[in-house]
């Protein structure tokens, strides 16, 4: 019925009563009854707001009333409207009631129960009443997706023919086929969630000029932003390092954090975790992750997806979660589900026990190497065997950590005991501990790792004896390339000889043994190739772990009680993942003989891991660069990419936070620790690494006794308030961002310029030059890199043109919320090899003038003479970390297509959510086959109907043709790429 302001309708407005059928509802309007805006109208929901598994009730959106008479059309649905009329001399402000009949259901519904009786309104979608045997053989990974699959199924986003998919999963993964996934939560850190943020705030602007409701913008899935990647090793080896360094990152970064802060009061659940606070995956692992969801009602299995690759760390504690691309993560938070291929799952299967000197970094940097030589790259690995209950979820953490440089998706720890115990030590609430655990045995989730009557079915199975593996170093280039602690000396040495690449610098035999003196603080040094200049216990990886941690503070105290030092020149630095380790290093008397080696904290942040080090001596620059030394970095992280930790460390090494202050107080790689001491103490005694190394029972005892629940509680009851710096910046509340056009951090990107509701079709790419001619294991450090602004860079003169010293230019990493900036950071890396020049650097020719010119430079040329623009690369193109900007700056540039033999997984998904093409060469061809030099200039057919992954044909202007696959993998992905990109998908979607 209908009424105005209160009174009877008019007779010739008939009442009304509508049925419609379920085939024409939306699949993401809320069940509940809507919100009341003002008048009494029901307020249009958020897209994809929450909704009941059982039925599907849409609201009803107004627009703005009409003239007298007018006819209007009222939305209801995306593809069903109805008009009514509105007859002259009556008020169009009209209340109108409207009921509906649905029979959508989800299909699943009859395996809906209550976990327990007494609390009949907390339900779950019990797998184990499917009553099919294929549930039993499942791997437990595939079973977190079967769940997701089941309980998000609306014959719409999710369709029962994807759950059978995924039910039968040992046929279906080898057939390419594609499944949706909605996870729990997104995580994503400030370098990541900036750029996002900007992005949310843009597409609220272009949201609102396409005549929608730019509030619609908001996350859905829930999203934790943590702020780690901002502060920088500028002060170490001093009591007040930590306080300095923060002060400097709010001094460097005050405009981001004041925007960050906004957001977090601009868009609902959306959560900032303060500076200061750890490190995002630790967070998660100690503090954010839950393992199971408690949510509308309903238990769910906990799962994550972030914007940075280590998300899989979270793998550890058996919440399944994994890396995607920035702009992915977007569509995530706004309700989307991640189209993604059915996996394969390699059982990877440990057996027998580590011995007494092994640590966990051992474990994974062993376990890395032999699953880059069994080939993981976009496949699942699930961990099972007797051997997995020997190690602590922080030990399984470590290994999940280092999944992206083995290349899988995710590194899977299904939960069990120990998770159970897990959560406990940390301080989550016992009683929902309790019922997660009785939740996952319900749903056959809880997994016994002794008892190989669980173990499922798998696409292979490849082991590991722990009993086999070795203190061990990986580098110099890569974190796959271990080296045995035994064999650093020799490998080292090999390697300065060795042809240029990831195990060689090229350096002539002549020249091996150089030496350079230098003063540092008025005392005499020497540095030669294969001198520590950097030594980092650094990055989630490891100092999530108490067992290292520990183990490297009583090594500490044994060497500073042996007469043991480090020598002043070396870069020495601690930042942990959380203020748990603090807390424990302190209470187990260890923390003041790692301050004593030059061990101080300097910050709570990824720092060295993500090329935050921090400036070197510059003594220790100038011997380097007149020797042209190979100086050496040594860290406790996860990667070591050429330019990555530093650009005057062209040797770094990952290691156990133990090996890494050893081989600080060595001073060098170049020790064979078996025969030769570590040093000679005041007494002339020689100490020895084994003199010092602690026990795994030793540090055991020690975890034991300190690493207790009490700590985490109290250091996360207070995670969101401690930071008093963040509590006092002032951040606007308006909903809609306003640009300052002065900032140089926060600018308002070009990418929904000239966006129009119309679909455009995509056109062939005419005559396109070849930007950038690449090798293998291009990484996504070398296309868009974090670290620090070259002061004879394109990125360093727009940032002095905006009146900016060099000591105001801060990192890449942090200007990602500016698109002038990183534009021109594209490309930057000081230790580019691109194949058109005949040096190391950020340049390329620009082949109508023939000129060498930055890469930005020559992009700019070119665009502004209409020139399309592809790149020629090898294999992993776009490996390493998941940065969007690694997509966005190539886009910005002008690049339509890159044209690859193959592609890391999560960058090929964020060019695809950019609208670039990731091309790859047919199986068997590269450039080498095919006689490409990347001088010709290319031309690539886009077909008017296009297919997932189909072949499109290439001509070149020497008359040549070839064919390249587009990898568009999915029906949802070629949808992007219609849409000139996700977002823009996404404000389509919204605005209409």
């Amino acid at each position: 019925g209908c009424g105005r302001e209160g009174k009877a309708c008019p007779p010739r407005v008939p009442a009304a009563q509508l049925a419609i059928r379920s085939s024409v509802l939306p699949p993401s309007l809320p069940s509940h009854p809507p919100a009341r805006a003002a008048g009494g109208h029901p307020a249009a929901p958020a897209l994809g707001a929450g909704r009941s598994p059982s039925a599907t009730a849409p609201s009803l959106s107004l627009r703005p009333a009409a003239p007298d008479g007018e006819r209007r059309s009222v939305l209801l649905a995306p593809r069903l409207s109805f008009n009514i009329d509105f007859p002259p001399g009556t008020t169009p402000a009209l209340s109108i009631g409207i009921s509906f009949s649905t029979t959508m259901s989800n299909p699943f519904i009859q395996i809906v129960e209550p976990l327990d009786a007494k609390q009949p309104l907390k339900k779950f979608f019990n797998l184990s009443k499917l009553e099919d045997v294929r549930y039993a053989r499942l791997p437990f990974s595939i079973r977190v997706l079967l769940e997701a699959a089941i309980r998000n199924c609306d014959e719409f986003l999710v369709k029962k023919g994807d759950v059978e998919n995924i039910l039968n999963w040992k046929v279906m993964q080898h057939k390419n086929v594609e499944v949706p996934f909605k996870p729990a939560r997104v995580i994503l850190q400030d370098f990541t969630g900036v750029p996002a943020v900007v992005d949310f705030a843009a597409m609220r602007d272009a949201v609102k000029k396409l005549g929608g409701d730019p509030e619609k913008i908001n996350p859905i899935c829930p999203a934790d932003l943590v702020i780690d990647h901002s502060i920088q090793v500028d002060f170490n080896r001093q009591s007040d390092s930590l306080q300095k360094n923060q002060d400097l990152e709010f001094e460097r970064n005050k405009e981001r954090f004041e925007f960050l802060k906004w957001g977090s009061q601009a868009f609902k659940n959306l959560r900032i975790i303060p500076p200061g606070s750890g490190i995002i995956h630790q967070v998660n692992l100690e503090y954010l992750a839950r393992v199971m969801m408690d949510q509308d009602g309903y238990y769910y299995p906990d799962s994550v997806v972030g914007t940075d690759s280590h998300t899989t760390m979270i793998d550890g504690l058996g919440v399944l979660g994994w890396g995607v691309g920035g702009i992915e993560a977007e569509a995530v938070m706004l309700g989307q589900p991640i189209s993604m291929v059915l996996p394969e799952v390699v059982g990877y299967k440990l057996v027998g026990n580590p011995q007494q000197l092994v640590t966990s970094t051992d474990i994974v940097l062993t376990i890395t190497k032999h699953l880059r030589q069994v080939g993981v790259v976009g496949k699942f690995v699930e961990f099972f065997g007797p051997g997995v209950a020997q190690l602590s979820i922080a030990d399984r953490a470590t290994i999940a950590n280092m999944c992206p440089e083995y290349g899988a998706t995710a590194a899977y720890f299904p939960v069990d005991d120990i998770s159970i115990g897990y959560l406990i030590q940390t301080g989550r609430d016992k009683e929902k501990v309790m019922c997660t655990k009785r939740y996952l045995e319900a749903v056959g989730m809880l997994r016994d790792f002794k008892n190989s009557s669980q173990d499922p079915d798998f696409t292979q199975v490849v082991e590991l004896d722990l009993h086999t593996v070795v203190p061990c170093c990986s580098g110099p280039k890569r974190p796959q390339d271990k080296v045995a602690v035994s064999d650093m000396k020799t490998d080292f040495e090999t390697c300065l000889g060795a042809k240029q690449g990831f195990k060689g610098f090229q350096i002539a035999p002549d020249r091996h043994n150089s030496i350079v003196k230098f003063n540092f603080e008025g005392c005499d040094f020497e540095l030669a190739h294969g001198s520590v200049v950097i030594a980092a216990i650094t990055s989630c990886t490891n100092t999530s772990n108490p067992s290292v941690m520990l183990g490297a503070g009583l090594l500490a105290k044994k060497a500073v009680e042996a007469g043991l030092t480090v020598k002043p020149y070396i870069k020495t630095s601690l930042s942990p993942g959380s203020g748990v380790v603090t807390y424990y290093l302190r209470e187990s008397g260890v923390m003041r003989y790692l301050s004593q080696l030059g061990f101080d904290v300097v910050g709570y942040g990824c720092m060295t891991c993500i090329g935050n080090s921090g400036p070197l001596p510059e003594s220790v620059v100038e011997a380097i660069t007149q020797g042209d030394l190979v100086a050496v970095g040594v860290l406790s992280g996860n990667r070591n990419f050429e330019g990555r930790v530093h650009p005057n460390t062209r040797a770094n090494y990952l290691a156990s936070p133990p090996l890494v202050i050893a081989y600080a107080i060595a001073g060098t790689v170049r020790i064979d620790f078996e025969k030769e001491p570590l040093g000679i103490n005041a007494s002339g005694k020689k100490i020895f690494l084994k003199d010092i190394w602690p026990t795994r029972n030793e540090i055991q005892a020690v975890e034991r006794q300190f690493v207790i629940p009490g700590m985490f509680k109290e250091v996360y009851e207070k995670i969101e308030t401690v930071n008093k710096a963040w509590n006092a910046l002032d951040a606007p509340s308006d909903k809609l961002y306003t640009w300052n056009p002065k900032s140089t951090y926060i600018k308002s990107p070009p990418f929904f310029d000239g966006l129009t509701l119309a679909l455009q079709t995509p056109n062939t790419i005419e005559d396109a030059y070849v930007l950038l001619s690449f090798g293998d294991s291009v990484t996504t450090d070398h296309i868009s890199p974090a670290g620090n602004i070259a002061r004879n860079s394109p990125a360093a003169r727009y940032l002095t043109s905006r009146g900016l010293t060099p000591r105001e230019f801060n990192s890449y990493g942090s200007r990602r919320g500016n698109d002038a900036v990183m534009a021109r950071g594209t490309f930057a890396n000081i230790r580019l090899v691109n194949k058109f020049i005949d040096k190391q650097g950020p340049q390329t020719i620009h082949f109508p003038s023939g000129e060498i010119l930055d890469v930005f430079d020559a992009a700019e040329r070119y665009k502004q003479a209409g020139h399309p623009l592809i790149v020629l690369a090898g294999k992993e193109y776009g490996a390493g970390s998941s940065r969007d900007w690694a997509a966005k700056g190539p886009f910005l540039l002008g690049v339509k297509a890159v044209l690859a033999e193959s592609y890391e997984r999560i960058h090929r998904s964020n060019l695809v959510g950019m609208g670039v093409i990731p091309l790859q060469y047919l199986p068997g061809e590269d450039a080498g086959t095919l006689g490409l030099t990347g001088r010709e200039r290319y031309t690539i057919i886009i077909p008017e109907k296009l297919k997932p992954q189909m072949n499109v044909q290439i001509k070149l202007d020497t008359g040549k043709t070839f064919h390249a696959i587009m990898r568009f993998d999915t029906d949802v992905e070629l949808t992007y790429f219609h849409n000139g990109g996700i977002l823009n998908y996404m404000i389509r979607k919204m605005a209409s």
